[in-house]
């Protein structure tokens, strides 16, 4: 876990396809009603919210009432973590793959 006062873990929240969608489905607009969230989903409200919550767990949605409906929008910052710990293994990847190449290269001359 990072920053913020999370309580969950930010890897642990997108490891679900359905909390990935969700995530897609709030960074592709400002801010969206649970109704018209679950409208997108072959499952009840009540398993939207429970997976919304996670997300608000974690950090990475954020909620707030206008009247008697819950808004929602994507706080993508704690992304970052998952950003940092891909950009490590692709330059171990790209490291290795060039020493590959270089071995390869030796081999033919």
């Amino acid at each position: 876990m990072s920053e913020n006062n999370q309580l969950r873990d930010v890897f642990d929240a997108i490891a679900d396809p359905t909390r990935r969608r969700l995530i897609q489905l709030l960074a592709e607009s400002e801010e969206i009603p649970l109704h018209e969230l679950t409208a997108q989903f072959e499952m009840g409200r009540t398993a939207v919210s429970k997976h919304l919550t996670i997300l608000k767990e974690a950090g990475l949605v954020i909620d707030r009432k206008v009247g008697r409906e819950t808004r929602f929008r994507l706080n993508a910052a704690p992304l970052r973590e998952i950003q940092d710990w891909v950009a490590f293994y692709s330059k171990f990847w790209n490291t290795n793959m060039l020493r590959l190449k270089q071995l390869l290269e030796e081999e033919e001359i």
